[in-house]
């Protein structure tokens, strides 16, 4: 896997988070399974959290659990920091890695099948699998992501309602038959690196979702509400696949995002998930 939550993909966007001030704790998603959720104990060297697995997306939930129970997130490092936004792990080649070794491209072999949920936003606190820019957004099979982001008004609201809107134009453009060529080949160049020729196509596939009228996603009241007050990451919502939250211990996300990093968002000193494991 290349260039997962690359700045191709997401980080583009970061210049809509700014300082959130107070961090509240997020509240629970609404409209969820009744069937009670797996949680899973995360110990980090900033403290540990608790984290529920959401039912809605089983394919995620299973194949977390399963790692898990392999003891494969233990002593993986947090690679990929950025402060208002999110913390990353689950590079498995983070183990053992030299102090500045660039980090992002470890996985296992397989992809997880995407799993969109409508009801599932990006609040604080949500547990979301990275990716990289398949066609299918299929999930990394190890790499995820926690929110921290930042509390929205209105106004920013609705420009992440537009950027939504941007990428799921593209995304309804790179399934249609007639056009799969063009999404393989904005992937085969993501993969390969060449920035140039992804911008080409990029923009190729830009052109063309404006030819089409796709129905727009707005956020439900709901949604909106925790986002002005709890706060989170809107801008990725219906992107990621989000299959889970933090119920105690919010506050080590704040910890690990507020740490110093290099360029590349490593942190400069090793932020290190100790251990990771269902709760019975």
């Amino acid at each position: 896997m290349k260039s997962l939550l690359s700045p191709t993909l997401l980080l583009s966007l970061t210049f809509l988070l700014s300082n959130c001030g107070d961090s509240p704790k997020p509240e629970p998603q609404q409209d969820s399974d009744p069937e009670a959720r797996t949680s899973i104990e995360m110990v980090t060297d900033r403290g540990t959290m608790v984290l529920e697995l959401y039912n809605e997306t089983p394919k995620h939930r299973d194949n977390f659990i399963s790692l898990t129970n392999e003891g494969a997130f233990d002593s993986l490092l947090f690679h990929r920091v950025i402060e208002n936004f999110m913390v990353q792990s689950g590079d498995p080649d983070s183990k053992n890695a030299e102090p500045g070794k660039a980090l992002g491209n470890g996985d296992r072999d397989y992809l997880v099948d995407a799993e969109m949920d409508t009801s599932l936003f990006h609040k604080k606190g949500v547990l979301a699998a990275a990716r990289d820019g398949n066609p299918g957004r299929g999930s990394s099979a190890m790499q995820f992501y926690i929110t921290q982001g930042k509390v929205f008004n209105d106004s920013l609201l609705e420009q992440s309602e537009k950027r939504i809107n941007g990428w799921l134009a593209e995304h309804y453009v790179k399934q249609m038959p007639e056009h799969a060529a063009l999404g393989d080949s904005i992937f085969a160049a993501e993969q390969a690196e060449d920035w140039d020729a992804y911008e080409i196509w990029g923009d190729s596939i830009k052109s063309i979702a404006l030819q089409h009228d796709f129905e727009q996603y707005t956020f439900p009241d709901h949604h909106r509400e925790i986002y002005k007050t709890v706060g989170g990451t809107p801008h990725l919502d219906q992107s990621y696949t989000i299959f889970g939250e933090v119920i105690s211990g919010i506050s080590v996300v704040d910890s690990i995002a507020a740490v110093a990093t290099d360029s590349l968002d490593r942190p400069m000193i090793d932020v290190r998930v100790v251990s990771v494991r269902v709760l019975d």
